[in-house]
């Protein structure tokens, strides 16, 4: 469990199985940057009760506020080399959008990963007219890289995606003044 002011990171539990699932097929909550297809409340059962959404490849969070009420996830997963690992959220009420959630997750997330494993790199994909994921990897300290012109089809069309990264160096010298005052 990830705690930081805002929010937890934390797995998924059984006891939030049922909220879990209706939260993350409804439609509405996905707006233009998420595919609007359902997931098999069935097949989601069975994966959670095989996995609980943790295997090598990928591994599942909720973001929950302080309230306990499951706000958001986030996730990191297999990228294209060993050393890199892509990460995604997704929050689930746009009311929320804007109080700093998804950035305070993102954060605990980037440094868990960093912390205990050897990844190089990180990564996050997002849709360039999604200034608000956008306004998430800048202020995490991702650096934008370019643009994947039409490699996500979502909703029927063709998306554009920025890569943005953030590397295991660049991470350190954001946390070296951190580090120096715990010494002090």
């Amino acid at each position: 469990m990830l705690k930081g002011p805002l929010c937890t990171v934390r797995h998924l539990l059984t006891a939030d199985l049922n909220t879990f699932i209706a939260l993350v097929n409804d439609l509405p909550s996905r707006g233009d940057h998420f595919s609007s297809h359902f997931k098999s409340p069935e097949q989601m059962r069975k994966e959670f009760l095989q996995t609980g959404f943790v295997t090598e490849d990928s591994e599942l969070f909720v973001i929950e506020d302080r309230a306990h009420h499951i706000v958001g996830v986030i996730t990191h997963f297999k990228s294209r080399t060993p050393i890199c690992r892509e990460i995604g959220y997704r929050l689930f009420d746009a009311a929320l959008a804007g109080r700093g959630y998804v950035s305070e997750a993102t954060r605990l997330l980037v440094d868990h990963l960093f912390r205990v494993y050897q990844y190089h790199r990180l990564e996050l994909l997002t849709a360039p007219e999604n200034i608000a994921s956008v306004r998430v990897a800048e202020k995490c300290g991702f650096q934008p890289e370019g643009l994947l012109r039409q490699a996500f089809f979502i909703n029927g069309h063709y998306c554009d995606v920025s890569v943005h990264s953030l590397l295991r160096p660049e991470w350190e010298r954001l946390h070296a003044p951190l580090s120096m005052l715990a010494r002090m």
